[in-house]
Protein backbone atom coordinates (compact mmCIF):
# COMPACT_ATOMS: atom_id res chain seq x y z
CA UNK A 1 0.00 0.00 0.00
CA UNK A 2 1.31 3.48 -0.85
CA UNK A 3 1.74 6.28 1.63
CA UNK A 4 -1.54 7.46 3.07
CA UNK A 5 -2.69 10.85 1.78
CA UNK A 6 -3.02 13.74 4.20
CA UNK A 7 -6.54 14.47 3.05
CA UNK A 8 -9.38 12.66 1.26
CA UNK A 9 -12.47 14.24 -0.30
CA UNK A 10 -15.73 12.51 0.53
CA UNK A 11 -17.29 12.64 -2.93
CA UNK A 12 -14.45 10.46 -4.18
CA UNK A 13 -15.49 7.81 -1.68
CA UNK A 14 -19.11 7.64 -2.85
CA UNK A 15 -19.90 4.29 -4.44
CA UNK A 16 -16.45 2.76 -3.91
CA UNK A 17 -16.31 -0.97 -3.23
CA UNK A 18 -15.56 -2.01 0.36
CA UNK A 19 -13.37 -5.12 0.67
CA UNK A 20 -12.57 -7.31 3.67
CA UNK A 21 -8.95 -8.38 4.37
CA UNK A 22 -9.35 -11.36 2.01
CA UNK A 23 -10.41 -9.13 -0.87
CA UNK A 24 -14.06 -10.24 -0.74
CA UNK A 25 -16.64 -7.55 -1.45
CA UNK A 26 -18.56 -6.34 1.61
CA UNK A 27 -20.55 -3.60 -0.13
CA UNK A 28 -20.22 -0.04 -1.42
CA UNK A 29 -19.67 3.25 0.37
CA UNK A 30 -22.90 5.19 0.75
CA UNK A 31 -21.85 8.00 3.08
CA UNK A 32 -19.36 9.30 5.63
CA UNK A 33 -20.68 9.62 9.19
CA UNK A 34 -19.32 12.44 11.36
CA UNK A 35 -20.34 13.92 14.68
CA UNK A 36 -20.59 17.64 15.31
CA UNK A 37 -18.66 19.13 18.22
CA UNK A 38 -18.94 22.26 20.32
CA UNK A 39 -17.63 25.58 19.09
CA UNK A 40 -15.68 25.52 15.87
CA UNK A 41 -13.98 22.20 16.48
CA UNK A 42 -14.00 20.19 13.23
CA UNK A 43 -16.45 17.26 13.19
CA UNK A 44 -15.00 13.90 14.19
CA UNK A 45 -15.26 11.10 11.63
CA UNK A 46 -17.02 8.08 13.12
CA UNK A 47 -17.06 5.79 10.12
CA UNK A 48 -18.75 4.89 6.87
CA UNK A 49 -22.31 3.94 5.99
CA UNK A 50 -21.82 0.98 3.66
CA UNK A 51 -24.51 -0.41 1.36
CA UNK A 52 -24.84 -4.19 1.76
CA UNK A 53 -27.63 -5.90 -0.19
CA UNK A 54 -29.65 -2.66 -0.48
CA UNK A 55 -29.34 -1.80 3.20
CA UNK A 56 -26.72 0.30 5.01
CA UNK A 57 -24.52 -0.95 7.82
CA UNK A 58 -22.06 1.06 9.88
CA UNK A 59 -18.31 0.46 9.49
CA UNK A 60 -16.16 2.22 12.12
CA UNK A 61 -13.34 4.32 10.73
CA UNK A 62 -11.02 2.22 12.90
CA UNK A 63 -11.75 -0.76 10.64
CA UNK A 64 -10.51 1.06 7.53
CA UNK A 65 -6.87 0.55 6.56
CA UNK A 66 -6.80 2.38 3.26
CA UNK A 67 -8.10 2.96 -0.24
CA UNK A 68 -6.37 0.67 -2.70
CA UNK A 69 -7.07 0.31 -6.43
CA UNK A 70 -10.31 2.26 -6.11
CA UNK A 71 -11.69 0.28 -3.17
CA UNK A 72 -11.89 0.81 0.59
CA UNK A 73 -9.98 -1.95 2.37
CA UNK A 74 -10.93 -3.08 5.88
CA UNK A 75 -8.60 -4.45 8.53
CA UNK A 76 -11.16 -6.97 9.74
CA UNK A 77 -14.36 -8.67 8.69
CA UNK A 78 -15.60 -8.24 12.27
CA UNK A 79 -18.51 -5.92 11.57
CA UNK A 80 -22.01 -5.31 12.82
CA UNK A 81 -24.61 -6.33 10.27
CA UNK A 82 -27.39 -4.37 11.94
CA UNK A 83 -28.98 -1.68 9.84
CA UNK A 84 -27.29 1.69 10.21
CA UNK A 85 -29.46 4.25 11.98
CA UNK A 86 -28.33 7.83 12.38
CA UNK A 87 -28.03 9.10 15.96
CA UNK A 88 -28.59 12.60 17.37
CA UNK A 89 -25.57 14.82 16.83
CA UNK A 90 -24.42 12.87 13.79
CA UNK A 91 -24.20 14.23 10.27
CA UNK A 92 -24.15 12.39 6.94
CA UNK A 93 -21.63 14.24 4.82
CA UNK A 94 -23.03 13.34 1.41
CA UNK A 95 -26.68 13.13 2.39
CA UNK A 96 -26.93 16.23 4.58
CA UNK A 97 -23.88 18.46 4.22
CA UNK A 98 -23.56 18.64 0.44
CA UNK A 99 -25.66 21.40 -1.14
CA UNK A 100 -26.15 23.10 2.22
CA UNK A 101 -25.79 26.88 2.32
CA UNK A 102 -23.36 28.10 4.96
CA UNK A 103 -21.89 31.47 5.86
CA UNK A 104 -18.27 32.51 5.53
CA UNK A 105 -17.19 33.96 8.87
CA UNK A 106 -14.86 36.55 7.34
CA UNK A 107 -17.35 38.11 4.89
CA UNK A 108 -20.83 36.91 5.97
CA UNK A 109 -21.28 35.70 2.38
CA UNK A 110 -23.56 32.74 1.71
CA UNK A 111 -21.85 29.84 -0.08
CA UNK A 112 -22.88 26.29 -1.02
CA UNK A 113 -21.01 23.20 0.16
CA UNK A 114 -19.96 21.02 -2.79
CA UNK A 115 -17.53 18.64 -1.06
CA UNK A 116 -15.79 17.98 2.27
CA UNK A 117 -12.37 16.65 3.16
CA UNK A 118 -11.41 14.29 5.98
CA UNK A 119 -7.90 13.72 7.27
CA UNK A 120 -6.18 11.74 10.04
CA UNK A 121 -4.91 13.36 13.21
CA UNK A 122 -2.82 12.09 16.08
CA UNK A 123 -4.12 9.10 17.98
CA UNK A 124 -5.71 7.41 14.95
CA UNK A 125 -8.75 9.68 14.78
CA UNK A 126 -10.04 11.37 11.64
CA UNK A 127 -11.69 14.78 11.39
CA UNK A 128 -13.58 16.69 8.74
CA UNK A 129 -11.26 19.66 8.55
CA UNK A 130 -12.02 21.37 5.24
CA UNK A 131 -14.97 22.00 2.94
CA UNK A 132 -15.13 22.99 -0.70
CA UNK A 133 -17.68 25.76 -1.22
CA UNK A 134 -19.11 27.51 -4.25
CA UNK A 135 -19.96 31.19 -4.28
CA UNK A 136 -23.28 32.18 -5.86
CA UNK A 137 -26.06 29.80 -6.86
CA UNK A 138 -24.83 28.93 -10.33
CA UNK A 139 -22.82 25.81 -11.06
CA UNK A 140 -20.09 27.94 -12.62
CA UNK A 141 -19.57 29.96 -9.48
CA UNK A 142 -16.07 30.06 -8.02
CA UNK A 143 -15.16 27.01 -5.92
CA UNK A 144 -12.70 27.42 -3.06
CA UNK A 145 -11.58 25.32 -0.11
CA UNK A 146 -11.90 26.70 3.41
CA UNK A 147 -11.23 25.36 6.87
CA UNK A 148 -14.14 24.15 8.98
CA UNK A 149 -13.70 27.06 11.41
CA UNK A 150 -14.16 29.54 8.55
CA UNK A 151 -17.86 28.67 8.09
CA UNK A 152 -20.98 28.73 10.26
CA UNK A 153 -24.55 27.51 9.92
CA UNK A 154 -24.07 23.77 9.55
CA UNK A 155 -25.96 22.88 12.71
CA UNK A 156 -29.07 24.86 11.71
CA UNK A 157 -31.91 23.23 9.77
CA UNK A 158 -32.19 24.62 6.26
CA UNK A 159 -35.25 25.06 4.07
CA UNK A 160 -34.91 24.67 0.34
CA UNK A 161 -31.58 22.83 0.40
CA UNK A 162 -30.66 21.64 -3.08
CA UNK A 163 -29.46 18.16 -4.01
CA UNK A 164 -27.35 18.58 -7.15
CA UNK A 165 -24.06 17.65 -5.51
CA UNK A 166 -25.56 14.70 -3.64
CA UNK A 167 -26.97 13.32 -6.89
CA UNK A 168 -23.70 13.95 -8.72
CA UNK A 169 -21.92 11.79 -6.15
CA UNK A 170 -24.35 8.91 -6.82
CA UNK A 171 -25.20 9.49 -10.48
CA UNK A 172 -24.33 5.90 -11.45
CA UNK A 173 -26.56 4.25 -8.85
CA UNK A 174 -29.25 1.92 -10.12
CA UNK A 175 -32.83 3.06 -9.38
CA UNK A 176 -33.26 0.41 -6.66
CA UNK A 177 -30.07 1.57 -4.92
CA UNK A 178 -31.01 5.24 -5.17
CA UNK A 179 -34.43 4.34 -3.73
CA UNK A 180 -32.64 2.71 -0.79
CA UNK A 181 -30.64 5.91 -0.30
CA UNK A 182 -33.80 8.04 -0.35
CA UNK A 183 -35.52 5.70 2.07
CA UNK A 184 -32.92 6.49 4.74
CA UNK A 185 -33.06 10.28 4.32
CA UNK A 186 -35.38 12.53 6.29
CA UNK A 187 -38.73 13.41 4.74
CA UNK A 188 -37.48 16.94 4.06
CA UNK A 189 -34.33 15.68 2.33
CA UNK A 190 -36.28 13.11 0.29
CA UNK A 191 -38.48 15.89 -1.06
CA UNK A 192 -35.43 17.96 -1.99
CA UNK A 193 -33.80 15.05 -3.80
CA UNK A 194 -37.04 14.28 -5.63
CA UNK A 195 -37.25 17.90 -6.75
CA UNK A 196 -33.70 17.69 -8.16
CA UNK A 197 -34.17 14.43 -10.09
CA UNK A 198 -35.28 14.55 -13.70
CA UNK A 199 -38.65 13.03 -14.53
CA UNK A 200 -37.39 9.74 -15.97
CA UNK A 201 -34.99 9.11 -13.09
CA UNK A 202 -37.59 9.96 -10.44
CA UNK A 203 -40.13 7.70 -12.14
CA UNK A 204 -37.67 4.78 -12.06
CA UNK A 205 -36.88 5.42 -8.38
CA UNK A 206 -40.55 5.70 -7.37
CA UNK A 207 -41.18 2.23 -8.76
CA UNK A 208 -38.66 0.84 -6.25
CA UNK A 209 -40.03 2.55 -3.12
CA UNK A 210 -42.68 1.31 -0.66
CA UNK A 211 -46.20 2.47 -1.47
CA UNK A 212 -46.43 4.99 1.37
CA UNK A 213 -43.22 6.70 0.28
CA UNK A 214 -44.38 6.73 -3.35
CA UNK A 215 -47.54 8.52 -2.28
CA UNK A 216 -45.58 10.90 -0.02
CA UNK A 217 -43.16 11.94 -2.77
CA UNK A 218 -45.83 12.23 -5.44
CA UNK A 219 -47.99 14.31 -3.09
CA UNK A 220 -45.11 16.71 -2.49
CA UNK A 221 -44.82 17.57 -6.20
CA UNK A 222 -46.70 20.24 -8.08
CA UNK A 223 -49.70 18.77 -9.90
CA UNK A 224 -48.25 19.25 -13.38
CA UNK A 225 -44.97 17.57 -12.43
CA UNK A 226 -46.78 14.72 -10.68
CA UNK A 227 -48.63 14.08 -13.94
CA UNK A 228 -45.33 14.17 -15.86
CA UNK A 229 -43.85 11.59 -13.48
CA UNK A 230 -46.83 9.29 -13.94
CA UNK A 231 -46.41 9.59 -17.72
CA UNK A 232 -42.73 8.62 -17.39
CA UNK A 233 -43.60 5.50 -15.37
CA UNK A 234 -44.66 2.27 -16.99
CA UNK A 235 -48.47 2.16 -17.34
CA UNK A 236 -48.70 -0.80 -14.95
CA UNK A 237 -46.60 0.94 -12.28
CA UNK A 238 -48.54 4.18 -12.71
CA UNK A 239 -51.80 2.26 -12.37
CA UNK A 240 -50.55 0.56 -9.19
CA UNK A 241 -49.63 3.93 -7.68
CA UNK A 242 -52.89 5.63 -8.68
CA UNK A 243 -54.82 2.66 -7.36
CA UNK A 244 -53.45 3.43 -3.89
CA UNK A 245 -54.72 7.02 -4.00
CA UNK A 246 -58.25 8.19 -3.22
CA UNK A 247 -60.41 7.89 -6.34
CA UNK A 248 -60.89 11.66 -6.68
CA UNK A 249 -57.15 12.34 -6.42
CA UNK A 250 -56.35 9.61 -8.96
CA UNK A 251 -58.91 10.96 -11.41
CA UNK A 252 -57.58 14.51 -11.04
CA UNK A 253 -54.06 13.37 -11.90
CA UNK A 254 -55.30 11.28 -14.82
CA UNK A 255 -57.00 14.36 -16.25
CA UNK A 256 -53.70 16.25 -16.03
CA UNK A 257 -51.86 13.55 -17.98
CA UNK A 258 -51.70 13.58 -21.76
CA UNK A 259 -54.75 11.62 -23.02
CA UNK A 260 -52.48 9.27 -25.00
CA UNK A 261 -50.50 8.47 -21.84
CA UNK A 262 -53.53 8.26 -19.56
CA UNK A 263 -55.53 5.89 -21.78
CA UNK A 264 -53.52 2.68 -21.06
CA UNK A 265 -53.40 3.52 -17.36
CA UNK A 266 -57.20 3.90 -17.26
CA UNK A 267 -57.59 0.52 -18.97
CA UNK A 268 -55.35 -1.16 -16.41
CA UNK A 269 -57.19 0.41 -13.47
CA UNK A 270 -60.34 -1.45 -14.52
CA UNK A 271 -58.91 -4.86 -13.63
CA UNK A 272 -58.65 -6.30 -10.10
CA UNK A 273 -55.11 -6.45 -8.70
CA UNK A 274 -54.79 -10.24 -8.52
CA UNK A 275 -55.76 -10.98 -12.10
CA UNK A 276 -53.76 -11.08 -15.32
CA UNK A 277 -55.29 -7.72 -16.28
CA UNK A 278 -54.20 -6.15 -13.01
CA UNK A 279 -50.70 -7.61 -13.31
CA UNK A 280 -49.94 -6.92 -16.96
CA UNK A 281 -47.99 -4.18 -18.68
CA UNK A 282 -49.49 -2.71 -21.84
CA UNK A 283 -46.16 -1.87 -23.54
CA UNK A 284 -44.50 -5.09 -24.78
CA UNK A 285 -42.49 -5.29 -28.00
CA UNK A 286 -45.08 -5.59 -30.81
CA UNK A 287 -44.44 -6.12 -34.52
CA UNK A 288 -46.38 -7.13 -37.58
CA UNK A 289 -45.80 -10.49 -39.35
CA UNK A 290 -43.93 -8.83 -42.23
CA UNK A 291 -41.24 -7.36 -39.98
CA UNK A 292 -37.82 -8.98 -40.25
CA UNK A 293 -35.75 -10.72 -37.61
CA UNK A 294 -33.28 -7.82 -37.85
CA UNK A 295 -36.06 -5.36 -36.96
CA UNK A 296 -37.13 -7.51 -34.03
CA UNK A 297 -33.59 -7.75 -32.66
CA UNK A 298 -33.20 -3.99 -32.97
CA UNK A 299 -36.37 -3.47 -30.95
CA UNK A 300 -35.44 -5.81 -28.10
CA UNK A 301 -32.03 -4.12 -27.89
CA UNK A 302 -33.66 -0.97 -26.47
CA UNK A 303 -31.99 -0.25 -23.08
CA UNK A 304 -35.22 0.80 -21.36
CA UNK A 305 -36.74 -2.69 -21.76
CA UNK A 306 -36.63 -5.04 -18.80
CA UNK A 307 -35.04 -8.45 -19.48
CA UNK A 308 -38.46 -10.10 -19.26
CA UNK A 309 -40.00 -7.80 -21.87
CA UNK A 310 -36.96 -8.09 -24.13
CA UNK A 311 -37.18 -11.90 -24.12
CA UNK A 312 -40.15 -12.09 -26.51
CA UNK A 313 -41.64 -10.21 -29.45
CA UNK A 314 -45.41 -10.33 -29.95
CA UNK A 315 -46.72 -10.58 -33.51
CA UNK A 316 -50.13 -9.11 -34.36
CA UNK A 317 -52.20 -7.66 -37.16
CA UNK A 318 -52.47 -3.84 -37.24
CA UNK A 319 -52.85 -1.73 -35.18
CA UNK A 320 -49.60 -2.31 -33.29
CA UNK A 321 -50.46 -0.64 -29.99
CA UNK A 322 -52.53 -2.30 -27.28
CA UNK A 323 -55.30 -3.21 -27.73
CA UNK A 324 -53.83 -4.43 -31.02
CA UNK A 325 -55.25 -6.19 -34.00
CA UNK A 326 -55.61 -9.97 -33.99
CA UNK A 327 -52.84 -11.74 -32.08
CA UNK A 328 -50.83 -14.24 -34.17
CA UNK A 329 -48.13 -15.55 -31.82
CA UNK A 330 -44.82 -14.69 -30.23
CA UNK A 331 -41.18 -15.00 -31.21
CA UNK A 332 -38.62 -15.94 -28.56
CA UNK A 333 -35.38 -13.98 -28.45
CA UNK A 334 -33.28 -17.17 -28.64
CA UNK A 335 -35.11 -18.27 -31.79
CA UNK A 336 -34.48 -14.85 -33.36
CA UNK A 337 -30.75 -15.24 -32.76
CA UNK A 338 -30.74 -18.49 -34.75
CA UNK A 339 -32.46 -17.07 -37.83
CA UNK A 340 -31.01 -15.07 -40.77
CA UNK A 341 -31.60 -11.29 -40.30
CA UNK A 342 -33.83 -11.03 -43.37
CA UNK A 343 -36.26 -13.76 -42.25
CA UNK A 344 -39.85 -12.57 -41.78
CA UNK A 345 -40.85 -12.80 -38.14
CA UNK A 346 -44.25 -14.23 -39.09
CA UNK A 347 -42.47 -17.42 -40.09
CA UNK A 348 -40.75 -18.04 -36.73
CA UNK A 349 -43.56 -17.46 -34.26
CA UNK A 350 -44.60 -19.84 -31.49
CA UNK A 351 -48.34 -20.53 -31.44
CA UNK A 352 -48.30 -23.28 -28.82
CA UNK A 353 -48.38 -21.04 -25.74
CA UNK A 354 -51.91 -20.53 -24.49
CA UNK A 355 -52.60 -16.81 -23.92
CA UNK A 356 -54.29 -15.56 -20.76
CA UNK A 357 -57.54 -13.68 -20.41
CA UNK A 358 -57.58 -10.43 -18.37
CA UNK A 359 -59.73 -12.04 -15.68
CA UNK A 360 -57.37 -15.02 -15.18
CA UNK A 361 -56.56 -15.22 -11.43
CA UNK A 362 -52.99 -14.92 -10.12
CA UNK A 363 -52.56 -18.63 -9.14
CA UNK A 364 -53.38 -19.73 -12.68
CA UNK A 365 -51.00 -17.14 -14.13
CA UNK A 366 -48.26 -18.45 -11.85
CA UNK A 367 -48.88 -22.07 -12.82
CA UNK A 368 -48.68 -21.26 -16.54
CA UNK A 369 -45.37 -19.39 -16.18
CA UNK A 370 -43.91 -22.20 -14.06
CA UNK A 371 -45.21 -25.07 -16.20
CA UNK A 372 -43.67 -23.77 -19.42
CA UNK A 373 -40.62 -22.01 -17.93
CA UNK A 374 -41.79 -18.67 -19.33
CA UNK A 375 -40.64 -15.18 -18.38
CA UNK A 376 -43.72 -13.54 -19.92
CA UNK A 377 -47.10 -14.54 -21.31
CA UNK A 378 -49.57 -12.61 -23.54
CA UNK A 379 -53.01 -11.46 -22.40
CA UNK A 380 -55.83 -11.35 -24.98
CA UNK A 381 -59.34 -9.92 -24.83
CA UNK A 382 -62.48 -11.67 -26.08
CA UNK A 383 -61.71 -10.51 -29.66
CA UNK A 384 -58.24 -12.14 -29.61
CA UNK A 385 -56.53 -8.75 -29.45
CA UNK A 386 -53.33 -8.37 -27.43
CA UNK A 387 -54.06 -6.09 -24.48
CA UNK A 388 -50.90 -6.67 -22.46
CA UNK A 389 -48.24 -9.04 -21.20
CA UNK A 390 -47.71 -10.48 -17.73
CA UNK A 391 -44.01 -10.84 -16.84
CA UNK A 392 -42.51 -12.98 -14.13
CA UNK A 393 -41.35 -9.90 -12.20
CA UNK A 394 -44.95 -8.62 -12.16
CA UNK A 395 -46.03 -11.92 -10.65
CA UNK A 396 -43.28 -11.85 -8.01
CA UNK A 397 -44.29 -8.31 -6.99
CA UNK A 398 -47.79 -9.53 -6.23
CA UNK A 399 -46.87 -12.86 -4.64
CA UNK A 400 -44.52 -11.29 -2.08
CA UNK A 401 -46.02 -9.70 1.06
CA UNK A 402 -47.65 -6.33 0.50
CA UNK A 403 -44.88 -4.54 2.38
CA UNK A 404 -41.98 -6.50 0.89
CA UNK A 405 -40.16 -3.42 -0.43
CA UNK A 406 -40.29 -1.77 2.97
CA UNK A 407 -39.16 -4.96 4.69
CA UNK A 408 -36.31 -5.28 2.21
CA UNK A 409 -35.21 -1.72 3.02
CA UNK A 410 -35.80 -1.89 6.78
CA UNK A 411 -35.32 -5.51 7.88
CA UNK A 412 -32.29 -6.81 9.74
CA UNK A 413 -30.13 -9.34 7.90
CA UNK A 414 -27.08 -11.39 8.73
CA UNK A 415 -27.09 -10.49 12.42
CA UNK A 416 -23.99 -12.21 13.76
CA UNK A 417 -21.94 -12.72 16.84
CA UNK A 418 -20.34 -9.29 16.61
CA UNK A 419 -23.61 -7.39 16.37
CA UNK A 420 -22.86 -4.69 18.89
CA UNK A 421 -19.71 -3.00 17.66
CA UNK A 422 -21.26 0.30 18.70
CA UNK A 423 -20.21 -0.56 22.24
CA UNK A 424 -16.60 0.06 21.16
CA UNK A 425 -15.51 2.81 23.50
CA UNK A 426 -14.03 6.13 22.42
CA UNK A 427 -11.12 7.53 24.29
CA UNK A 428 -12.81 10.94 24.03
CA UNK A 429 -16.40 9.75 23.86
CA UNK A 430 -17.59 12.55 26.06
CA UNK A 431 -16.66 15.09 23.39
CA UNK A 432 -18.17 13.40 20.37
CA UNK A 433 -21.72 14.61 20.60
CA UNK A 434 -22.88 11.00 20.19
CA UNK A 435 -23.68 9.38 23.54
CA UNK A 436 -21.45 6.42 24.18
CA UNK A 437 -19.68 6.88 20.86
CA UNK A 438 -19.98 4.62 17.84
CA UNK A 439 -16.48 3.53 16.97
CA UNK A 440 -13.57 2.72 19.23
CA UNK A 441 -9.94 3.55 18.65
CA UNK A 442 -8.07 0.76 17.00
CA UNK A 443 -4.32 0.53 16.57
CA UNK A 444 -4.93 -1.13 13.21
CA UNK A 445 -5.92 2.19 11.60
CA UNK A 446 -3.09 3.39 9.41
CA UNK A 447 -5.06 5.85 7.28
CA UNK A 448 -6.29 5.78 3.71
CA UNK A 449 -3.89 4.61 1.02
CA UNK A 450 -4.13 5.48 -2.65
Amino acid sequence: MTTAPARLYCRRLAGLLVLDPNGDVVGRVRDVVVTLRLGREPPRVLGLAVEVQRRPIFVPISRVTGVESGAVVLSSARLSWRRFAQRPGELLVLGELLDRQVTLVATDALVTVVDAAIEPIRGGDWVLDQVAVRTGRRRRGEVRTVSWDEITGVSLPEDGQGAANLLAAFEKLRPADLASLLHDLSRKRRAEVAAALDDERLADVLEELPEDEQIELLGGLADDRAADILEAMGPDDAADLLGDLPAEEAERLLRLMEPREAAPVRRLLVYPDNTAGGLMTSEPVILGPNATVAEALARVRAPELSPALAAQVYVVRPPFETPTGRYLGLAHFQRLLREPPGTLIGGVIDIDITPLRPETPLPEVTRLLASYNLVAVPVLDESARLVGVVTVDDVLDHMLPANWRERDLDGDARVGAFDDLRSDSLGSAGNTGSPGGRAGRDNGLSGFGS
